[in-house]
């Protein structure tokens, strides 16, 4: 399973993200949860130590390897550099990992568009399309909504694009504006699952005005705001959303099965 997550800020995807992954590896998987967010919060969701996270550097941010890399310094526009390095050997030296999940930070990429403006782009995409169309393990990668990590090759790869949204307006907005950029990039195969939905009214509202397959609901927990200010892992934090992470795990599996 290749998985990309998206959706509106504060709707909870990177709950979603992590909640799918430590099931994953409950399950046996090998798992890399690659958190491709600029505001990069899917180590804490996942409940790694602080002082594991105080660790790592975005790729985006390692100098030295951008250069060795592509042959030219992060930020250096208009000049050569290599659009396609080479990266494979890369995973392994740069997650870290806790409990069976092999977390990677790819840190903010510059600018809008499919294009490569910079070497740090060139090296994340390249990351990117290795970790969907090179490896093996199960894929939870935690986008922004601009999906800028997607280059359209790497979106052909990925199984789908789960878009979480809440019952609010606005986050139904973005969803639509995320299936937009998914389709521009050819990538169609496009769900959903509403978070922090606690009654029934709610439910409602999402599906009338939803316009992707919606494959599951998550219920509101009180639990996850007192996990946040303790700074644990949401799978600890939630029995709750652990049993209804395991719907969904199983819907997506299900989507994703050959007819």
């Amino acid at each position: 399973m290749k998985l990309a997550i998206a959706g509106k800020g504060g709707v909870g995807k990177t709950t979603v993200a992590a909640l799918l992954a430590r099931r994953w590896a409950e399950e046996g998987r090998r798992v890399i949860a690659v958190d491709a967010d600029p505001d990069a919060n899917l180590g804490s969701a996942l409940g790694i130590p602080e002082e594991v996270l105080a660790r790592i550097t975005p790729i985006a941010r390692m100098e030295e390897l951008v250069r060795e890399r592509t042959g030219a310094r992060p930020g250096q526009v208009g000049s050569w550099f290599i659009l396609n390095p080479r990266v494979e050997d890369l995973p392994e030296k740069l997650w870290v990992e806790d409990r069976g999940v092999r977390l990677l930070v790819m840190g903010g990429i510059r600018g809008g568009g499919a294009g490569c403006a910079c070497p740090e782009n060139a090296l994340l995409k390249a990351m990117l399309r290795h970790l969907v169309l090179g490896r093996e393990e199960e894929l939870v990668c935690d986008m922004e909504a601009g999906l800028e990590h997607l280059g359209r090759g790497t979106a052909h790869g990925v199984d789908r694009l789960l878009v979480v949204v809440e019952p609010s307006h606005r986050s139904l907005q973005t969803a639509h504006a995320v299936a937009a950029l998914a389709s521009e990039l050819g990538l169609r195969r496009v769900v959903a699952v509403a978070n922090k939905v606690a009654d029934p009214e709610q439910r409602d509202f999402v599906e009338a005005h939803l316009n992707l397959p919606l494959l599951h609901c998550l219920p509101h927990d009180p639990q996850l705001r007192r996990a946040d200010m303790l700074d644990t892992g949401v799978w600890e934090a939630s029995p709750l959303l652990r049993r209804e992470i395991g719907v969904l795990a199983r819907r997506l599996r299900a989507e994703v099965q050959p007819s």
